[in-house]
């Protein structure tokens, strides 16, 4: 099996192909032309040198024959004749060869003599030797200065191409990410009456998908908002009606299903609020580990993590500057997702600025590890609406955190949240000092119930889905 030779990445940009392609071109017709000037003009030389040298001979075969001296230059056998122009004169031909005599270039012109001897002339060939000589040289430079302004010119030509190519991919990468407000508003796009290239229709084409794209969005966050918006009225006089109902089995289960749908409504109109990108958080400085402890406290009040199963563990303290509702809404939903999807025991560890939440159970899906988490979607039997992870993702990119979720080597789902905090030498909220940074664990007592003296946080919603 034949091996393929690794290239580096820069042999893959079309910069790079397009000045070997160049240069390659240039470098042969510099080539071409060169070897047709080249052969043109030696042709044309030797022809010359050629005449002039039969010429001699001839002038010089007439004073052998009539027993006049020869001209200098003219003689029988002389030394230095090439060997296979000496046999062809013996063998009663006349022809002319190019050589070199005393260490110039020589034309030598031979004819048949008597007994076999040959009669020969020189012409200097100098001067036309040093004239084919500067004639290549002048090849060489001209072909060589033709190929650096041929690439400059190409490189200058193809660079311009290439940065509306870039630019191009970059806002492809934005929409990608979710900024459907990025467009190329490539220069030649904006003015239609100038010829239109192929890198203006793809940018024209990009920018009317993302604006397509953006509309659709649009229309479908309005739509589900305002279907969220329309459905509190009634389900509030439901849920009045429900209260009034006579108590038993029937009346719980109705009561049950008017709130998990007055929490799916809710979570809709908040997934809705998030799409829009314009909430804005009310930062402030918290301890993390406080925090912590109320949003586990909040979803055992709520129900959503019931029991002892799940505890705050305090490896490091800090003070965070976040928005305390929004970050207890995240970490409500993590724990209320690890209880109900994972098994105990549920750990919510807080490291510095960073926040984990593992439970012990099989892990995430991988459509989740790859793709983050997707509204709507349960797998293998799962209950519940697939909402939590979604708002809580969203939440956390409102705080300005980043939201990961990976798998423990040995089971178990983690989600890990990293936070901004203040830097060591800003005051503590309130005046008071934070708690001892390399504290010991804390674990939440299992009778402790919901603080009655501050703000309840809003209910931390249905979950999101994982097998």
């Amino acid at each position: 099996m034949r091996r393929r030779v690794a290239l580096p990445r820069w042999t893959g940009t079309l910069a790079v192909k397009s000045a070997a392609f160049i240069t390659v071109m240039c470098c042969a017709l510099a080539a071409l032309l060169g070897i047709l000037v080249h052969v043109s003009v030696t042709d044309q030389t030797v022809g010359q040198a050629r005449e002039l040298a039969l010429s001699r001979l001839k002038d010089a075969t007439s004073a052998f024959e009539s027993g006049d001296t020869l001209l200098p230059g003219a003689g029988v056998d002389p030394a230095g004749l090439p060997p296979s122009l000496r046999r062809l004169a013996a063998d009663g031909q006349r022809g002319t060869v190019v050589g070199r005599h005393h260490g110039r270039p020589t034309m030598w012109a031979a004819g048949p003599a008597d007994q076999g001897r040959a009669l020969a002339v020189e012409v200097d060939y100098s001067q036309q030797a040093h004239t084919i000589a500067g004639l290549d040289n002048a090849i060489l430079w001209s072909s060589g200065l033709a190929i650096g302004a041929t690439l400059l010119v190409g490189a200058f030509a193809v660079t311009r191409v290439t940065r509306r190519l870039h630019a191009t991919a970059l806002v492809a990468r934005r929409i990608s990410t979710g900024d459907l407000d990025a467009r190329v508003n490539d220069p030649l796009t904006r003015d239609r009456t100038r010829p239109q290239d192929e890198v203006a229709a793809v940018a024209a084409a990009l920018d009317s998908m993302a604006a397509s794209l953006q509309g659709k969005l649009m229309a479908e966050q309005r739509f589900t908002a305002d279907v969220a918006h329309e459905l509190r009225t009634p389900l509030t006089g439901l849920h009045a009606a429900a209260e009034l109902l006579p108590p038993g089995r029937p009346t719980e289960l109705v009561r049950d299903r008017v709130a998990a749908l007055r929490t799916l409504t809710e979570d809709l109109l908040e997934i809705s609020r998030l799409d829009t990108g314009r909430e804005r958080p009310a930062l402030d400085a918290e301890h993390l580990s406080t925090v912590a402890e109320r949003a586990l406290r909040t979803a055992r009040a709520t129900g959503a993590a019931p029991g002892s199963d799940v505890r705050v563990r305090v490896v490091r303290d800090v003070s965070v500057e976040t928005d305390r509702r929004r970050l207890e809404r995240v970490l409500g939903n993590l724990v209320a997702n690890a209880h109900r999807h994972g098994r105990p025991p549920v750990v919510l560890t807080v490291d510095g600025p960073v926040v984990s939440v593992r439970d012990h159970g099989d892990g995430y899906p991988e459509y989740l590890l790859e793709h983050g988490p997707q509204r709507f979607r349960t797998e293998g039997g799962a209950t519940g609406h697939g909402l939590g992870l979604t708002i809580a993702l969203g939440q956390a990119e409102v705080l300005g955190a980043r939201l990961e979720f990976a798998n423990a080597p040995d089971g178990g789902a983690v989600a890990t949240l990293t936070l901004p905090h203040i830097p060591p030498d800003a005051p503590e909220p309130d005046g008071t000092e934070g708690p001892d940074p390399e504290g010991p664990d804390t674990e939440e007592p299992d009778t402790e119930g919901p603080d009655p003296k501050r703000p309840r946080p809003e209910a931390s919603g249905s979950p999101a889905e994982r097998t």
